[in-house]
């Protein structure tokens, strides 16, 4: 089964096309589709660590306690 958004991706190339499996082939990918596969799965596991970054940073976040230089105050 095809995924639809990369059928439309290799579709809409045009004049990149020849590039892109130039690309494909250098990288050693057996076709143009294993090869937007591969992209597209990329950056959504790019986001998806973005994510939990943003996550791990909100949950680390604590109450800062303002330390005083003197007794005093």
């Amino acid at each position: 089964m095809q995924n639809q958004e990369i059928v439309k991706i290799i579709e809409n190339l045009k004049g990149r096309r020849n590039y892109e499996e130039k690309r494909a082939s250098k990288l050693g990918f057996a076709s143009l589709y294993d090869y937007f596969e591969d992209k597209i799965s990329k950056k959504q596991k790019a986001v998806e660590d973005e994510q939990k970054e943003s996550e791990v940073a909100k949950t680390d976040k604590k109450p800062k306690t303002s330390k005083k230089s003197c007794s005093c105050c």
